[in-house]
């Protein structure tokens, strides 16, 4: 942000007598440019003669909103050569194209009050021609118009910059009025001599003048930092940022953490020297550019993703028959992180983060937010880097990091000093870069105590609040959170039951989702995981641009989530919610007989946010085929999934409680094995765990509900491991 807010003065030796003549000349050399504007913003209209700028500008002007905006496609249509010249020579022709505004207005609101002046008219351009990126501006680009999208990470407040100064001379007291000054971040240069020659006074000294603020015309202008989207970012290389200098109405439109598309004026300043550097030593001919905004375009709508403006009307059939089939659901599982083996719940939870909920708005201003956050907590080696990793590039806005390398102000943001101006200003941190994204963290364990807890606020309310420095402000964070972290011991444990997971209940009732990723042994599994493994490797090369049968391309899942984002927000059926609020009565009814049958509350809690995230859930199913309400079928697999996730998780290493937890069926399962159990040696007895354990499978009951069982009696106190843990002993 070095260099923001930059406006010198400088002294030149020439006085205003010459300019004035070129001006005049320049007023009648551009009077047909002018007259041509007039002709525009009174007569374009479109087939059904509607004059759109015409009333657009009357509108805006009655509602003291001085300004319009002008598509430069429009003026093409109407003068090719008029829309060129902009294009070319936009310092010369835009002042031109705000005084042909101006004087519209004065034929359009006339008769008026004798006292009332007519307003500057700020002229607005959009365009819908391809962008070209920050890294491809050169120096043939000065002083012409330049489409650029990016990425806003700071943002200066507004400050007042002088369009017309009065000067005074400090010897003879003479007033030199209302002189122009060029818009952006370049001053003016004071005449160094005065040519009033007043008989019987002495001649003026070298440079007398002085700038009367009272007698100034300013307006507002604000400075951004602008960064390049980081997928236009070439591997290995840092992202480039340009500043921007926006005045009048387009101040205070954009906050850190937009993705916008910028019109302006590519314009070059004198650099600054640093503290080491003498002026004298600068070269003269070295200038730093920035962009002068005409025209800026947010990028995204609430949480929607991409634009859909790049999707074709093929593109667009072909999703809608993607939507339509059948397996819709599968095709997308199966093109979440194809050369990852298994994980099919796993995947299926991250296609429901990608797509999102629907976000409400409700009639008292809150909000309710639609995104999905998800945990996955386990076993190193089992890929969740991987998972992180492919949701990052799959995403349209997808932001990385690293828990031990992230601090709260680096998530959430900070106010930093400018070094130029020493003036405050506010960049956005990782989850304000990713609104309307992902942002994935990795090792999320590792992260301090106080900066999980940072993250709060911007989690569930997806808002990031601001008082430091006398700036109190909110920023945006509507975005989902994908987390991966380790169990307390590295692995996880199934004696130690819920002492695995070291969150506080606070941050984990925020995750929808919470899976247990463990890497069990299976010797058939592993079998096919190597043979899995080894494929990939061998097959690197030949399979770089290759898609598996009932798989879609990177690519085309990336707009298919983007389109689906933007043009569906399903909501939940009638039928679809009475069924589901009778199963969350179950589900609170299991926690509490769970936490009774331990005498120990769940680490993970279930609350009305878990209904909401089912909630969400379903909708995202339904978001997938573009299906306008959540029914009972997706009510069904969201309570599934709920199940196998945070459900599990929540009940790790105990008995699975009552309903709502577990089937009744499992559950009987669950009573029959502990009876047995009890009957098979007395208290003060030992039996070997595994000839426990294979007489149950002889007897066809599941191995995991044997260990739930012989778990849960170890966590109450009724049996303990000895010898290495190989033996079992009963206490009570």
């Amino acid at each position: 942000m070095a260099g923001f807010d930059n406006l010198g003065v400088y002294y030149s030796d020439n006085f205003a007598a010459d300019d004035q003549q070129s001006v005049d000349d320049n007023q009648i050399r551009f009077q047909p440019v002018k007259k041509k504007f007039k002709e525009f913003i009174r007569g374009f209209h479109e087939g059904n003669f509607v004059f759109r700028y015409r009333e657009q500008l009357l509108q805006n002007y009655n509602c003291e909103n001085y300004w319009i905006e002008v598509a430069i496609e429009d003026i093409a249509s109407f003068d090719e050569s008029l829309a060129d010249s902009l294009h070319k020579t936009p310092i010369d022709y835009l002042p031109l194209f705000e005084e042909a505004a101006k004087e519209v207005v004065d034929e359009l609101t006339k008769p008026r009050p004798d006292d009332e002046v007519v307003q500057d008219i700020q002229v607005m351009l959009k365009s819908d021609a391809n962008p070209s990126l920050l890294r491809n501006l050169k120096s043939d680009s000065v002083a012409k118009l330049v489409k650029i999208p990016g990425l806003i990470i700071a943002a200066a407040g507004i400050r007042a910059k002088a369009t017309r100064i009065a000067l005074q001379c400090r010897s003879c007291r003479t007033v030199m009025p209302n002189i122009a000054v060029k818009p952006g971040l370049e001053g003016y240069s004071l005449p160094r001599r005065c040519s009033s020659d007043q008989p019987g006074q002495p001649k003026c000294p070298l440079d007398p003048f002085f700038i009367v603020p009272d007698k100034c015309q300013c307006v507002d202008y604000q400075t951004l930092k602008l960064q390049e989207s980081l997928e236009d970012v070439p591997n290995g290389e840092m992202p480039r940022h340009m500043q921007l200098y926006c005045d009048r109405y387009l101040c205070d439109r954009i906050v850190p953490g937009n993705r916008v598309t910028v019109i302006g004026i590519y314009s070059i300043r004198k650099g600054m020297s640093s503290k080491t550097q003498k002026q004298d030593k600068i070269s003269v001919g070295i200038r730093n550019p920035y962009i002068r905004v005409v025209g800026i375009q947010l990028d995204t709508f609430g949480s929607s993703r991409s634009p859909t403006s790049s999707i074709t009307p093929e593109e667009e059939e072909e999703f809608r028959r993607l939507a339509a089939s059948a397996d819709v659901h599968e095709r997308v599982v199966r093109s979440i992180a194809p050369s990852i083996f298994g994980s099919a719940d796993i995947k299926k939870a991250i296609a429901c983060l990608l797509f999102g909920g629907s976000r409400k708005k409700l009639p008292d201003g809150l909000t309710r937010r639609g995104d999905i956050n998800l945990l996955l907590l386990g076993d190193p080696g089992t890929a969740k880097s991987q998972l992180l990793k492919f949701v990052e590039q799959v995403s349209p806005v997808g932001v990385y990091t690293s828990g031990k390398g992230s601090s709260a102000a680096g998530l959430t943001a900070s106010v930093t000093r400018d070094p130029a101006t020493r003036n405050f200003i506010m960049e956005g941190g990782a989850m304000v870069l990713a609104d309307g994204g992902v942002v994935c963290i990795d090792e999320f364990d590792k992260m301090r105590e106080d900066d999980r807890v940072a993250i709060h606020e911007a989690m569930e309310q997806q808002t990031i609040s601001i008082a430091k420095a006398g700036i109190t402000t909110t920023l945006n964070s509507r975005c989902s959170v994908l987390a991966a972290a380790n169990s307390v011991f590295g692995r996880w444990d199934e004696t130690k039951g819920d002492e695995n997971i070291d969150f506080m209940p606070t941050i984990l009732s925020r995750f929808d989702m919470i899976f247990i990723v463990k890497d069990e042994h299976n010797q058939s599994r592993d079998k096919i995981l190597a043979k899995h493994v080894m494929n990939i490797h061998m097959n690197a090369l030949q399979t770089v641009d290759k898609v598996g049968e009932g798989e879609l391309g990177l690519d085309f899942l990336k707009k298919y989530i983007g389109y689906c984002r933007t043009r569906c927000g399903p909501r939940l059926s009638k039928e679809a919610g009475n069924k589901l609020k009778n199963r969350y009565v179950l589900m609170r009814n299991g926690a509490k007989e769970c936490e009774h049958g331990s005498d120990k509350k769940l680490a993970i809690p279930i609350t009305v946010r878990q209904l909401e995230a089912v909630i969400r859930i379903a909708e995202s199913l339904a978001k997938m085929q573009l299906q306008p309400f959540a029914v009972e079928r997706h009510v069904d697999e969201a309570l599934r999934m709920f199940q196998v996730s945070t459900l599990d998780a929540a009940n790790s290493g105990s008995l699975a409680g009552a309903e709502g937890f577990t089937t009744e069926e499992d559950h009987e399962i669950l009573m029959r094995i502990e009876k047995q159990l009890k009957k098979r040696f007395a208290i003060g007895c030992q039996v070997s765990e595994h000839n426990i354990v294979q007489d149950f499978l002889k007897q066809k009951y599941p191995e995991r509900a044997v260990f739930k069982v012989i778990y849960h009696m170890i966590r109450r106190g009724e049996i303990q491991h000895r010898m290495q843990r190989k033996m079992l002993f009963r206490i009570k």
